[in-house]
């Protein structure tokens, strides 16, 4: 299956980035703006188109798909896509028991090929029940569930020595781990299709960023979850592919003002007397203010990867990743990615 971009657009990548470095070895006092600049400009009239499908797609009468993280988002959003383009949906939702406005809304598209279900990712009584709930309405069940959209997940921020081991693995659980486990049980229904496995990730899966460790550590292992998985599945036939969606805080909500305020009064009290003296009170308060004002940033628009998760599922070849975000965030990733560390630390981390 082809990767990610097309080839003239990895060309155009190494073209840039050879300039950038011939730049850097002439003239080593050129501003990091400078150069960043002329890295970027040969990418952005690329940047702007998108990846073309290869063929006609799919049809979706007659399959079927599981979406986790449904109560909002991007999960929510897709439900309702994915029903009006024609697939029976599953919709994974961790407040349906709760009566979640997410849930009733699309409880209200039903029952006709809209099916809610109660699922937290992270409770394997709930996951075995979800796969119970899926084998008995799945009409076909020979056929197997054509695709699994793994969206569920959260977001967290804070200095590594501000965040604690239950955070860590907090954001792991659901994340990662989450992830791995909903994949498990749904599988064997997976391969039966030839179908598919849509992972969505983020662009802080590939590229580190200072204060989201713990969401980093969560989304890398994701990553590598998916590359693994998708080398495993090549010979049954069935499509893993990763979603790296760049800045949709905005869109989705999955950090808010209030979130992270109360994230910010915790680390800092359960902080140790000697983290607090080092860093110091104006250091974390300013952090935690400018983590505020991000929650107010990014695309409000959700429709760049409610696209790509849908061609993943209907394209006949789709690519192994999507990157819906902005050029400046692509160009980015793609510095990092390919970048010697140490210049693009340089030219990113204050």
């Amino acid at each position: 299956m082809p990767e990610g971009r097309p080839r003239r657009r990895g060309a155009a990548l190494a073209a840039a980035l050879l300039v950038a470095v011939l730049l850097l070895l002439l003239l080593p006092a050129l501003p990091a703006a400078l150069l960043l600049g002329a890295l970027a400009a040969p990418l952005l009239p690329l940047l702007a188109r998108r990846p073309p499908r290869l063929g006609a797609p799919l049809p979706a009468e007659g399959k079927a798909v599981l979406v986790t993280g449904c109560d909002k988002g991007f999960g929510h959003a897709l439900a309702k896509r994915l029903h009006a383009e024609g697939f029976t949906v599953f919709a994974g939702c961790l407040l349906k028991d709760k009566g979640g406005d997410g849930a009733r809304e699309l409880e209200g598209l039903g029952p006709e090929r809209m099916e809610v279900l109660q699922v937290n990712v992270c409770s394997d009584e709930e996951v075995a029940r979800a796969l119970e709930l899926v084998q008995k309405n799945l009409q076909g069940l020979d056929k197997g569930l054509w695709g699994l959209v793994n969206n569920a997940g959260i977001a967290s921020f804070g200095d590594v020595e501000f965040t604690s081991l239950e955070k860590y693995k907090a954001v792991a659980e659901i994340n990662l781990w989450g992830t791995v486990r909903v994949t498990k049980a749904f599988l064997p229904l997976i391969r039966r299709a030839r179908g598919r496995v849509v992972n969505v990730t983020s662009m802080l899966g590939r590229m580190a960023s200072p204060r989201r460790s713990s969401y980093c550590i969560s989304k890398f292992g994701v990553e590598a979850f998916t590359d693994c998985l998708r080398q495993e599945m090549y010979h049954w036939g069935v499509a893993v592919i990763a979603i790296e969606p760049g800045n949709f805080i905005a869109a989705t909500g999955i950090l808010t003002q209030e979130g992270v305020e109360a994230q910010a009064e915790e680390m800092w009290r359960q902080a140790s007397e000697t983290v607090r003296a080092d860093y110091g009170e104006a250091y974390f308060l300013q952090q935690a203010q400018q983590m505020k004002a991000f929650v107010n940033s990014g695309s409000r628009d959700k429709s760049l990867v409610l696209e790509d998760i849908s061609t993943a599922l209907t394209s006949r070849h789709p690519y192994t990743r999507y990157n819906p975000m902005g050029s400046q965030w692509w160009v980015r990733l793609q510095a990092v990615a390919h970048l010697p560390t140490a210049l693009a630390d340089w030219l990113y981390i204050d």
